[in-house]
Protein backbone atom coordinates (compact mmCIF):
# COMPACT_ATOMS: atom_id res chain seq x y z
CA UNK A 1 0.00 0.00 0.00
CA UNK A 2 3.02 2.57 1.10
CA UNK A 3 3.74 2.54 -2.97
CA UNK A 4 0.00 3.56 -3.77
CA UNK A 5 1.18 6.55 -6.27
CA UNK A 6 3.99 3.72 -7.84
CA UNK A 7 4.19 4.33 -11.45
CA UNK A 8 1.63 6.92 -10.82
CA UNK A 9 0.52 8.13 -14.13
CA UNK A 10 3.23 9.19 -15.81
CA UNK A 11 1.95 11.35 -18.40
CA UNK A 12 -0.33 12.69 -16.49
CA UNK A 13 2.04 13.90 -14.06
CA UNK A 14 4.10 15.22 -17.22
CA UNK A 15 1.04 17.11 -18.19
CA UNK A 16 0.75 18.95 -14.35
CA UNK A 17 4.53 18.85 -14.34
CA UNK A 18 6.01 18.56 -10.90
CA UNK A 19 6.84 22.07 -10.40
CA UNK A 20 10.15 23.23 -8.83
CA UNK A 21 10.90 24.98 -5.57
CA UNK A 22 14.57 26.42 -6.13
CA UNK A 23 17.50 24.81 -4.19
CA UNK A 24 18.43 28.49 -2.42
CA UNK A 25 15.80 29.35 0.31
CA UNK A 26 12.95 31.97 -0.58
CA UNK A 27 14.45 34.25 2.51
CA UNK A 28 18.25 34.31 3.46
CA UNK A 29 18.83 31.74 6.33
CA UNK A 30 19.81 34.01 9.39
CA UNK A 31 23.22 35.95 9.24
CA UNK A 32 25.54 33.73 11.19
CA UNK A 33 23.45 30.37 10.90
CA UNK A 34 24.26 28.79 7.49
CA UNK A 35 26.40 29.55 4.69
CA UNK A 36 24.66 29.65 1.09
CA UNK A 37 26.56 27.05 -0.19
CA UNK A 38 27.23 24.96 2.78
CA UNK A 39 26.04 21.49 3.73
CA UNK A 40 27.74 21.93 7.11
CA UNK A 41 24.16 21.81 8.51
CA UNK A 42 23.20 18.54 7.42
CA UNK A 43 24.12 15.25 9.16
CA UNK A 44 26.57 13.37 6.58
CA UNK A 45 27.97 11.21 5.67
CA UNK A 46 26.29 7.76 6.56
CA UNK A 47 28.05 4.21 5.27
CA UNK A 48 25.71 1.24 5.00
CA UNK A 49 26.89 -1.21 6.69
CA UNK A 50 27.45 -4.46 4.15
CA UNK A 51 29.10 -6.68 6.51
CA UNK A 52 25.95 -6.93 8.46
CA UNK A 53 23.02 -6.06 6.36
CA UNK A 54 20.17 -6.88 6.26
CA UNK A 55 20.37 -6.88 9.55
CA UNK A 56 16.55 -8.15 9.49
CA UNK A 57 14.65 -10.48 7.45
CA UNK A 58 11.56 -12.13 6.91
CA UNK A 59 10.70 -14.84 10.27
CA UNK A 60 9.00 -17.57 10.93
CA UNK A 61 7.05 -16.16 14.04
CA UNK A 62 3.25 -17.06 14.62
CA UNK A 63 0.27 -15.58 16.73
CA UNK A 64 -3.31 -16.07 16.87
CA UNK A 65 -4.81 -13.21 15.14
CA UNK A 66 -7.66 -11.99 17.42
CA UNK A 67 -9.61 -11.06 14.25
CA UNK A 68 -9.81 -14.18 12.22
CA UNK A 69 -8.79 -15.98 15.07
CA UNK A 70 -6.32 -18.08 13.32
CA UNK A 71 -2.46 -18.83 14.12
CA UNK A 72 -0.61 -16.71 11.64
CA UNK A 73 3.01 -15.90 10.33
CA UNK A 74 2.19 -12.56 10.85
CA UNK A 75 6.66 -11.70 9.32
CA UNK A 76 6.56 -14.28 6.99
CA UNK A 77 6.59 -12.43 3.93
CA UNK A 78 8.33 -9.34 5.03
CA UNK A 79 9.56 -6.90 6.98
CA UNK A 80 10.51 -3.59 6.45
CA UNK A 81 10.34 0.35 7.61
CA UNK A 82 11.15 0.30 11.23
CA UNK A 83 11.55 3.31 13.96
CA UNK A 84 13.84 3.09 16.31
CA UNK A 85 14.13 3.45 20.35
CA UNK A 86 17.49 3.27 22.75
CA UNK A 87 16.73 2.55 25.93
CA UNK A 88 18.57 0.85 28.67
CA UNK A 89 21.56 0.28 26.77
CA UNK A 90 19.63 -1.18 23.63
CA UNK A 91 18.42 -0.64 20.78
CA UNK A 92 14.66 -1.57 20.09
CA UNK A 93 13.65 -1.94 17.16
CA UNK A 94 9.50 -1.42 16.22
CA UNK A 95 9.38 -2.60 12.41
CA UNK A 96 6.38 -3.30 9.86
CA UNK A 97 6.02 -6.86 9.18
CA UNK A 98 3.42 -8.30 6.76
CA UNK A 99 1.74 -11.84 6.20
CA UNK A 100 1.33 -13.85 3.18
CA UNK A 101 -2.59 -13.67 3.68
CA UNK A 102 -4.15 -10.27 4.10
CA UNK A 103 -5.24 -7.84 1.29
CA UNK A 104 -3.80 -6.13 -0.14
CA UNK A 105 -0.24 -7.91 -0.59
CA UNK A 106 -0.33 -9.23 3.27
CA UNK A 107 -1.97 -7.43 6.20
CA UNK A 108 0.95 -5.37 8.29
CA UNK A 109 1.44 -5.24 11.99
CA UNK A 110 4.05 -3.89 14.15
CA UNK A 111 6.98 -6.28 15.83
CA UNK A 112 9.62 -5.41 18.42
CA UNK A 113 13.19 -6.60 18.35
CA UNK A 114 16.19 -5.97 20.60
CA UNK A 115 19.89 -5.67 20.20
CA UNK A 116 22.33 -4.91 22.19
CA UNK A 117 25.33 -3.80 19.45
CA UNK A 118 22.57 -2.18 16.96
CA UNK A 119 23.57 -4.74 14.40
CA UNK A 120 22.10 -8.40 15.63
CA UNK A 121 18.34 -8.42 16.66
CA UNK A 122 16.41 -10.69 18.99
CA UNK A 123 13.01 -10.55 18.18
CA UNK A 124 9.68 -10.95 20.11
CA UNK A 125 7.34 -13.64 19.24
CA UNK A 126 4.55 -11.51 18.97
CA UNK A 127 3.36 -8.11 17.27
CA UNK A 128 3.11 -5.32 19.79
CA UNK A 129 0.71 -3.45 17.68
CA UNK A 130 -2.21 -5.11 14.99
CA UNK A 131 -5.38 -4.81 14.11
CA UNK A 132 -8.09 -5.96 16.67
CA UNK A 133 -11.27 -6.01 17.45
CA UNK A 134 -11.26 -2.88 18.88
CA UNK A 135 -12.49 0.88 18.11
CA UNK A 136 -10.07 1.04 15.38
CA UNK A 137 -10.62 -1.83 13.33
CA UNK A 138 -12.52 0.11 10.78
CA UNK A 139 -9.40 2.07 10.19
CA UNK A 140 -6.94 -1.27 10.26
CA UNK A 141 -8.32 -3.91 9.06
CA UNK A 142 -7.18 -5.70 6.75
CA UNK A 143 -4.32 -3.40 5.49
CA UNK A 144 -2.97 -2.98 8.86
CA UNK A 145 -0.70 -1.25 10.63
CA UNK A 146 2.72 0.35 9.24
CA UNK A 147 5.68 2.11 9.11
CA UNK A 148 6.05 3.39 13.05
CA UNK A 149 7.73 6.31 14.16
CA UNK A 150 8.84 6.84 18.15
CA UNK A 151 9.76 9.34 20.34
CA UNK A 152 9.13 10.32 23.92
CA UNK A 153 7.88 12.98 26.30
CA UNK A 154 10.07 14.37 29.22
CA UNK A 155 8.30 11.78 31.54
CA UNK A 156 9.52 8.89 29.39
CA UNK A 157 5.88 8.13 27.54
CA UNK A 158 6.49 7.13 24.19
CA UNK A 159 4.60 8.40 21.36
CA UNK A 160 4.08 6.43 18.17
CA UNK A 161 2.68 7.70 15.19
CA UNK A 162 1.11 5.05 12.50
CA UNK A 163 -0.40 4.68 9.73
CA UNK A 164 -3.29 2.38 9.47
CA UNK A 165 -4.97 0.77 6.19
CA UNK A 166 -8.13 -0.21 5.42
CA UNK A 167 -7.75 -1.22 1.66
CA UNK A 168 -9.09 2.11 0.79
CA UNK A 169 -7.46 5.08 2.34
CA UNK A 170 -4.23 5.63 4.69
CA UNK A 171 -4.66 7.58 7.92
CA UNK A 172 -2.17 8.37 10.58
CA UNK A 173 -2.93 6.91 13.90
CA UNK A 174 -1.38 7.52 17.55
CA UNK A 175 -0.77 4.90 20.36
CA UNK A 176 0.94 5.32 23.25
CA UNK A 177 3.35 2.85 25.30
CA UNK A 178 5.38 2.88 28.89
CA UNK A 179 7.49 -0.01 27.86
CA UNK A 180 7.82 -0.43 23.97
CA UNK A 181 5.89 -3.62 24.66
CA UNK A 182 2.17 -2.64 25.28
CA UNK A 183 0.31 -0.07 23.05
CA UNK A 184 -2.63 1.68 23.65
CA UNK A 185 -4.43 3.22 20.74
CA UNK A 186 -5.19 6.59 20.47
CA UNK A 187 -6.87 6.76 17.19
CA UNK A 188 -6.69 9.16 13.99
CA UNK A 189 -4.44 12.05 14.61
CA UNK A 190 -6.46 14.53 12.88
CA UNK A 191 -9.60 12.96 14.19
CA UNK A 192 -10.85 16.60 16.04
CA UNK A 193 -8.90 18.94 14.04
CA UNK A 194 -10.87 21.46 12.09
CA UNK A 195 -14.47 19.30 12.68
CA UNK A 196 -13.06 16.39 11.15
CA UNK A 197 -12.33 17.78 8.26
CA UNK A 198 -9.33 15.79 7.38
CA UNK A 199 -10.02 12.29 9.15
CA UNK A 200 -11.15 10.94 6.06
CA UNK A 201 -8.17 12.64 3.89
CA UNK A 202 -5.15 10.33 3.17
CA UNK A 203 -2.48 10.44 5.83
CA UNK A 204 0.78 9.01 6.90
CA UNK A 205 4.23 9.71 8.18
CA UNK A 206 4.27 11.49 11.22
CA UNK A 207 7.98 13.04 12.14
CA UNK A 208 7.50 14.81 15.66
CA UNK A 209 10.11 17.52 15.92
CA UNK A 210 12.25 15.79 18.85
CA UNK A 211 15.69 16.74 20.21
CA UNK A 212 18.00 13.79 20.15
CA UNK A 213 20.00 13.30 23.41
CA UNK A 214 23.41 11.91 23.81
CA UNK A 215 22.46 8.93 25.49
CA UNK A 216 19.82 7.98 22.85
CA UNK A 217 16.39 9.36 24.27
CA UNK A 218 14.46 11.28 21.19
CA UNK A 219 12.11 13.26 22.81
CA UNK A 220 9.72 15.76 21.60
CA UNK A 221 9.83 18.66 21.89
CA UNK A 222 7.68 22.27 21.86
CA UNK A 223 8.80 25.44 19.76
CA UNK A 224 6.72 28.86 20.87
CA UNK A 225 4.70 26.70 23.12
CA UNK A 226 3.28 23.29 20.48
CA UNK A 227 4.76 20.26 19.33
CA UNK A 228 5.22 20.42 15.64
CA UNK A 229 4.96 17.26 12.77
CA UNK A 230 5.81 16.74 9.46
CA UNK A 231 3.25 14.54 7.46
CA UNK A 232 2.83 13.27 3.87
CA UNK A 233 3.98 11.38 0.97
CA UNK A 234 3.60 13.28 -1.57
CA UNK A 235 4.03 16.59 -0.44
CA UNK A 236 5.11 16.75 3.25
CA UNK A 237 3.22 18.97 5.71
CA UNK A 238 2.97 20.37 8.56
CA UNK A 239 1.11 19.78 11.95
CA UNK A 240 0.85 20.73 15.27
CA UNK A 241 -0.35 19.28 18.97
CA UNK A 242 -0.77 20.42 22.94
CA UNK A 243 -0.89 17.00 24.06
CA UNK A 244 1.35 14.73 21.02
CA UNK A 245 -2.38 12.50 20.41
CA UNK A 246 -4.20 15.44 18.94
CA UNK A 247 -2.95 17.08 15.94
CA UNK A 248 -4.08 19.92 13.50
CA UNK A 249 -3.15 20.26 10.43
CA UNK A 250 -1.13 23.44 9.35
CA UNK A 251 -3.28 25.66 6.35
CA UNK A 252 -2.59 28.28 4.20
CA UNK A 253 -2.67 31.62 4.95
CA UNK A 254 -5.39 33.75 3.33
CA UNK A 255 -4.55 34.12 -0.34
CA UNK A 256 -1.54 32.21 0.21
CA UNK A 257 -0.33 30.38 -2.88
CA UNK A 258 0.60 27.16 -2.83
CA UNK A 259 4.48 26.54 -4.29
CA UNK A 260 3.57 23.60 -6.91
CA UNK A 261 0.66 22.95 -8.43
CA UNK A 262 -1.44 20.61 -6.46
CA UNK A 263 -1.83 16.89 -8.23
CA UNK A 264 -2.78 13.46 -6.63
CA UNK A 265 -4.21 13.50 -2.94
CA UNK A 266 -2.94 17.03 -2.49
CA UNK A 267 -6.22 17.54 -4.80
CA UNK A 268 -8.58 16.40 -1.69
CA UNK A 269 -6.55 18.60 0.64
CA UNK A 270 -6.33 22.22 -0.95
CA UNK A 271 -6.49 23.92 2.06
CA UNK A 272 -2.96 22.78 3.55
CA UNK A 273 0.24 24.45 3.53
CA UNK A 274 2.76 22.88 1.30
CA UNK A 275 6.31 22.28 3.72
CA UNK A 276 8.85 20.83 1.54
CA UNK A 277 7.35 20.03 -2.01
CA UNK A 278 8.67 17.96 -4.98
CA UNK A 279 11.03 19.61 -7.84
CA UNK A 280 11.09 19.45 -10.97
CA UNK A 281 13.97 17.82 -13.19
CA UNK A 282 15.25 15.97 -9.54
CA UNK A 283 15.52 12.83 -7.99
CA UNK A 284 12.35 14.16 -5.79
CA UNK A 285 10.16 15.29 -8.80
CA UNK A 286 7.23 12.87 -8.17
CA UNK A 287 6.88 12.19 -4.04
CA UNK A 288 8.24 13.71 -0.56
CA UNK A 289 7.64 11.50 2.22
CA UNK A 290 9.04 12.50 5.91
CA UNK A 291 11.94 10.26 7.06
CA UNK A 292 12.89 9.52 11.41
CA UNK A 293 11.43 11.71 13.75
CA UNK A 294 12.79 15.53 13.05
CA UNK A 295 16.08 16.70 14.89
CA UNK A 296 15.68 20.10 16.46
CA UNK A 297 19.17 21.65 16.58
CA UNK A 298 20.87 25.00 16.66
CA UNK A 299 20.73 25.83 13.06
CA UNK A 300 17.68 24.50 12.66
CA UNK A 301 15.43 21.45 12.14
CA UNK A 302 16.85 18.70 10.28
CA UNK A 303 14.50 17.04 8.33
CA UNK A 304 15.60 13.47 6.93
CA UNK A 305 13.31 12.72 3.22
CA UNK A 306 12.76 9.80 1.11
CA UNK A 307 11.44 10.90 -2.41
CA UNK A 308 10.31 8.69 -5.75
CA UNK A 309 11.92 9.03 -9.08
CA UNK A 310 10.17 9.35 -12.82
CA UNK A 311 13.07 9.40 -15.07
CA UNK A 312 10.59 11.25 -17.67
CA UNK A 313 10.35 14.41 -15.39
CA UNK A 314 12.92 13.68 -12.78
CA UNK A 315 16.46 12.60 -12.22
CA UNK A 316 17.61 10.30 -15.90
CA UNK A 317 19.98 9.09 -13.88
CA UNK A 318 17.86 6.91 -11.58
CA UNK A 319 15.70 4.00 -12.45
CA UNK A 320 11.90 4.36 -12.45
CA UNK A 321 10.47 4.60 -8.89
CA UNK A 322 13.59 4.70 -7.42
CA UNK A 323 13.08 5.79 -3.54
CA UNK A 324 16.08 7.31 -2.38
CA UNK A 325 16.85 10.19 0.51
CA UNK A 326 17.97 13.50 1.26
CA UNK A 327 17.68 16.30 4.02
CA UNK A 328 16.50 19.43 4.63
CA UNK A 329 16.45 22.13 7.39
CA UNK A 330 14.04 24.01 8.28
CA UNK A 331 13.92 27.00 10.62
CA UNK A 332 13.93 26.45 14.18
CA UNK A 333 11.70 29.81 14.87
CA UNK A 334 9.06 29.17 11.94
CA UNK A 335 9.01 25.61 11.38
CA UNK A 336 7.35 25.70 7.73
CA UNK A 337 10.09 28.01 6.15
CA UNK A 338 12.96 26.01 3.90
CA UNK A 339 16.62 27.45 5.39
CA UNK A 340 18.31 24.49 3.08
CA UNK A 341 17.76 21.72 1.05
CA UNK A 342 20.10 19.42 -0.13
CA UNK A 343 20.39 19.46 -3.96
CA UNK A 344 21.05 15.66 -4.43
CA UNK A 345 20.21 12.56 -2.10
CA UNK A 346 22.82 10.90 -0.15
CA UNK A 347 21.30 7.33 0.04
CA UNK A 348 19.87 5.30 -3.21
CA UNK A 349 19.35 2.08 -3.83
CA UNK A 350 22.22 -0.01 -4.65
CA UNK A 351 22.95 -3.51 -3.20
CA UNK A 352 20.89 -6.52 -4.59
CA UNK A 353 18.09 -6.43 -1.40
CA UNK A 354 17.31 -2.83 -1.99
CA UNK A 355 17.11 -3.08 -6.19
CA UNK A 356 14.66 -6.30 -5.95
CA UNK A 357 12.29 -7.09 -3.56
CA UNK A 358 8.23 -6.66 -2.92
CA UNK A 359 9.08 -3.08 -4.36
CA UNK A 360 12.44 -2.63 -6.48
CA UNK A 361 14.54 0.18 -6.15
CA UNK A 362 13.62 1.44 -2.88
CA UNK A 363 15.69 2.72 0.23
CA UNK A 364 13.82 4.04 2.77
CA UNK A 365 14.83 5.84 5.75
CA UNK A 366 12.66 5.76 8.81
CA UNK A 367 14.54 5.14 12.15
CA UNK A 368 17.51 7.05 13.77
CA UNK A 369 19.35 6.51 16.89
CA UNK A 370 22.10 8.59 18.56
CA UNK A 371 24.04 5.19 19.93
CA UNK A 372 27.20 4.43 21.43
CA UNK A 373 28.38 7.24 20.15
CA UNK A 374 27.53 6.71 16.52
CA UNK A 375 24.40 7.68 14.46
CA UNK A 376 22.09 4.35 13.45
CA UNK A 377 20.32 5.19 10.29
CA UNK A 378 17.81 2.17 9.93
CA UNK A 379 15.89 1.71 6.41
CA UNK A 380 13.74 -0.77 4.38
CA UNK A 381 15.03 -2.45 1.08
CA UNK A 382 12.84 -3.23 -1.57
CA UNK A 383 9.98 -3.14 1.09
CA UNK A 384 11.41 -6.15 2.11
CA UNK A 385 13.96 -6.33 4.55
CA UNK A 386 16.06 -3.84 7.21
CA UNK A 387 19.79 -2.35 7.09
CA UNK A 388 21.31 -0.24 8.87
CA UNK A 389 24.26 2.71 7.98
CA UNK A 390 26.57 4.29 10.53
CA UNK A 391 27.62 7.57 10.97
Amino acid sequence: MKRYLLFYIVAMCAAWGCNSTPDQPAAAAPKGTVAPDSTSWALLPFVKVDSVNPVLTPGANTFTDPISKKKIAWEEKDVFNPAIVVKDGKIYMLYRAQDKIGKPGGTSRIGLAESVDGFHFTRSPAPVLYPDNDAYKKYEWEGGCEDPRIVEDDQGQYYMTYTSYDGDKARLLVAVSHDLHHWTKQGPAFARACNGKYLDKWSKSGSIVSKYDDNGRIIATRIKGRYWMYWGDQNIWAATSDDLINWTPVEKASGEADPIALRGQALAMPDLKIVVPTRQKKFDCDLVESGPPAMLTDRGILLIFNSRNIPSIGDTALPEGTYAASQVLLDKDEPTRIVRRLENYFMKPDKPYEVTGQVNEVCFLEGLARFKGKWFLYYGTADSKIAVAIK
